[in-house]
């Protein structure tokens, strides 16, 4: 089964076709797996158009957006009808020309122009000679358009985030009970000129009545007897593969229907029921449930979502919002039995059974207590704490009036995670990256999924005319050849900027406005008021701000008289300074004393990690990536980033770790990788380099993934290597420990 095609199939195939006995497929179905016992015709919109299929007696018929490309859709739209049986219905795929992709900077499937689609293709198609390549059309064209077909009753499901990767489905008269924010997974046709965060929106569409009207695409449901479905929502987890892909759906008479994707994931209903029976013995109240005739049946509850409830209990009370939050984290405590109690070291409870998605999402406030629903899955022997991390993270979601409120890292100390916050959170990630295929997907997701360091420099782009954006964004460092420089801003961002561009563009002052700062230093440059700038002499200085809500910041220069100034965003990459590297030409690498004269594959490379116990596949690493490059930069993580990255020490600290790197024949430079400046894309704006080596058990990873699309975006890429099997830091500090615990 390609699982691509499985997720796209999944726009209809959570229909009930019980009963259908011919089915007819119009558009691109013909790589759909179909269950058995369902017969499908596939034909395309072009046999259609000229005549070529005339087959009738359908009792079913399933249409894709191919109907947009034809040139007079309405006229082929409007006889479909005459395909099927008196009582047939048809599932028709459209987009939505008012879809809120679009409003938030998505360029148009067919003309690849912005807002195309909004005004209604008059430039895109205004004069004789422009080629007609498709259109959308809106819901109002579309039921006249049925309308005329015959069809006596229709309905409209709102489909996101699109018609090719369809999680939701919403009935017309239909609306969320959840928070879409952290659950919708925007997917775009030019990702890159995309300006707004799509997810962040619907909570103002929802709360303005304009939720279904700006649906990125619909799935229109006809009736030529009057019967339509009694299905008002679905959620699709298609991508999960057929073991662990579900619809879970909702029926207009209060009950909900999990089924599977295919007959192997029936196992995985039987396990929620097992987990959802287990959970109520432990005294935790959930929704009841029942399995049978391979589908999991429970009543539709009308209480709030627990992430609602959370979000807006800390804004009206601060002390019940942490009450509640405690009570959570002892349910999930209490969920299992406790391997390992706590001993206060910042590991937490293990329990026997973790129950992943015990979480607020996953939820009902109701009656005094949470009710807890769709319990997927419990992992043998799981730190609690993982549970715990993930109860704080969705619970906050991205409000930042939660974060100004009561800052989370207030919450990951109060349940004792922040120790090893680095590990919790890359677990959890871990799980859910397996668990939704996003490795396996990744070349199908990539080209349409945005980079948010782009989208929000696509809104600075907006605000400022072109000739000042560049001043102000762009070109940063220009005049500063004869000019003090100023840093605006003392936290994240100016650390940032300090590990990332300190050494080649010193700073003389640091300026900020929060008078408890005053007094210290930033990377051992004092922090001052900003009226001591009024102290030096205009125009020989520029100041850069290094503050994310940079505006009043900006108003406050200018008031100031200050106009020479610039804006660091850490996620931008700016030119360098022309590295002076010097290829040693002595080295052997292929064989005793022979000089490497064979040109290498790449000029600059670079490896980053601990480098704990040094050992042989350390050695081979670095071995072969010389074998590839002409200069190799290594960087090695400092105590502290493995302590907030891997939640452990380093059994060999940074000083000797980075001597043990540089004392390699095969290395040419070795730093500290900054602790705020510490991943690839910010490596690469420090050195530049042609590639990035790295091991191959990060090969199919969602995140590495990811950071290689950005180095070949950038004219460099990612090269993985295999590790020496027989050693590595892990098994050594494995043998080491359990050596240890022997003498104890």
């Amino acid at each position: 089964m390609d699982l691509y095609n499985e997720i796209k199939r999944s726009l209809y195939a959570w229909y009930d076709m019980a009963g259908c006995r011919r089915i007819l497929f119009v558009g691109e179905g013909q790589a759909f797996c179909w269950p058995d016992g369902v017969t499908v015709t596939c034909v395309s919109w072009e046999q259609i158009v000229n005549g070529q299929f005339q087959e009738t007696g359908f009792d079913l018929l399933l249409a894709d957006c191919g109907f947009e490309r034809l040139a007079e859709p309405g006229a082929v739209l409007v006889a479909l009808p005459r395909y099927l049986v008196p009582q047939g219905r048809m599932l028709l795929a459209m987009n939505n020309p008012f879809g809120l992709r679009y409003f938030c900077g998505d360029r148009d499937p067919y003309t690849e122009q912005s807002f195309a689609g909004l005004e209604g293709y008059r430039l895109a198609y205004g004069k004789r000679e422009d080629v007609f390549r498709g259109r959308m059309y809106g819901s109002g064209r579309m039921r006249r358009w049925m309308q005329a077909a015959g069809f006596t009753a229709m309905r409209f499901y709102s489909v996101l985030p699109d018609l090719e990767h369809p999680a939701f489905l919403f009935e017309e008269d239909f609306l969320p009970n959840e928070d879409l924010t952290g659950r919708v997974f925007p997917f775009y046709n030019h990702p890159e000129s995309v300006f707004l965060e799509e997810e962040n929106l619907y909570p103002m569409l929802l709360e303005n009545g304009m939720f279904h009207a700006m649906a990125n695409a619909y799935l229109v449901e006809c009736s030529l007897d009057g019967r339509l479905s009694d299905v008002e929502h679905v959620t699709c987890s298609a991508e999960r593969g057929p073991k662990y892909g579900l619809y879970t759906i909702i029926h207009a008479e209060n009950l909900v229907e999990k089924k599977p994707l295919s007959v192997a994931g029936e196992e995985r209903l039987r396990a929620v029921q097992a987990n959802m029976e287990a959970l109520s013995a432990q005294g935790i109240k959930v929704v009841p449930s029942q399995f049978m005739a391979g589908r999991l049946e429970m009543p539709f509850v009308t209480a709030q979502v627990g992430t609602f409830y959370l979000r807006e209990l800390l804004k009206r009370d601060q002390e019940q919002f942490l009450r509640a939050m405690d009570h959570f984290a002892e349910l999930i405590l209490r969920s299992s039995e406790h391997v390992r109690e706590d001993a206060g070291d910042g590991e937490g409870v293990l329990l026997k059974k973790g129950y992943f998605d015990m979480v607020p999402l996953n939820s009902f406030f109701a009656d005094g207590e949470f009710m807890f629903f769709d319990q997927e899955f419990a992992i043998d022997n799981y730190p609690a704490n993982v549970l715990l991390t993930r109860m704080v993270g969705i619970t906050y979601g991205s409000d930042k009036e939660m974060q100004r409120l009561l800052p989370i890292e207030v919450m990951y100390d109060r349940y004792g995670l922040t120790k090893y916050l680095g590990r919790w959170l890359r677990m959890s990630d871990e799980f859910l990256n397996d668990l939704r295929n996003l490795g396996k997907l990744h070349d199908v997701y990539a080209p349409h999924q945005r980079d948010l360091r782009q989208v929000y420099a696509n809104r600075q782009r907006i605000n400022y005319p072109e000739e000042e954006y560049q001043r102000l964004f762009v070109d940063i460092f220009a005049g500063l050849e004869d000019k003090k420089l100023v840093i605006f801003g003392s936290g994240l961002w100016a650390q940032q900027f300090m590990d990332g561009f300190g050494r080649e563009h010193p700073v003389s002052m640091v300026v900020d406005n929060q008078k408890s700062r005053w007094g210290k230093d930033l990377r051992g440059i004092p922090i001052v008021s900003p009226d001591e700038l009024r102290q030096w002499e205009p125009g020989s200085f520029k100041v850069l701000i290094c503050i994310k809500g940079y505006q009043s910041v900006v108003r406050q220069l200018r008031e100031m008289g200050i106009e020479d100034y610039g804006i660091f965003d850490p996620q931008r990459s700016y030119p360098r300074k022309p590295r002076q590297v010097v290829v040693p030409n002595t080295v052997a690498i292929s064989g005793e004393g022979k000089k490497d004269s064979k040109a290498k594959k790449y000029h600059i490379g670079y490896i980053a990690g601990v480098f704990d116990l040094y050992h042989i596949g350390h050695l081979n690493m670095f071995r072969r990536a010389k074998e590839q490059c002409d200069y190799l930069i290594v960087g090695v993580v400092s105590d502290e980033g493995v302590r907030k990255n891997k939640g452990v020490d380093p059994f060999i600290p940074f000083n000797e770790r980075v001597e043990l790197v540089r004392a390699c024949q095969y290395v040419d430079e070795a730093h500290e990788i900054p602790l705020t400046y510490a991943g690839t894309r910010e490596a690469w704006n420090l050195y530049h380099f042609d590639v990035q080596f790295s091991g191959s058990d990060y090969e199919n990873d969602p995140y590495w993934l990811s950071e290689k699309d950005f180095l070949e975006k950038h004219g460099s890429t990612m090269v993985f290597f295999p590790y020496t099997e027989q050693t590595s830091s892990t098994k050594l500090k494995a043998v080491i420990n359990q050596r240890l615990a022997r003498k104890e």
